[in-house]
């Protein structure tokens, strides 16, 4: 089952262990992890459920092509990593 995990600055709003999830895209392995964890969802998505725009998720260490229907592939074996971007200067 794919691993997801959380950049550790969510833990000060709720709590994000990581996670062993069913699912074989983005989409389907997140969905799993807020059914666990309603409250997450917000961080990370939008209201139409797309990533909210300081969000970035890399599968296997690479960043995500599909934004809004988080549709990348996965296998038993990877690993999601969700974090917010860092801006400014």
């Amino acid at each position: 089952m794919p691993e997801v995990k959380f950049t550790p600055n969510l833990k000060r709003h709720l709590a994000t262990p990581a996670v062993r999830v069913t699912g074989g895209t983005v989409r389907e392995a997140l969905d799993n992890v807020f059914q666990g964890n309603p409250a997450l969802r917000g961080y990370v998505l939008d209201d139409q459920g797309r990533l909210r725009k300081h969000v970035v998720v890399f599968v296997d260490g690479t960043l995500i092509d599909d934004r809004v229907g988080l549709s990348d592939p996965l296998d038993s074996a990877s690993e999601l990593f969700v974090m917010q971007a860092l801006s400014g200067g």
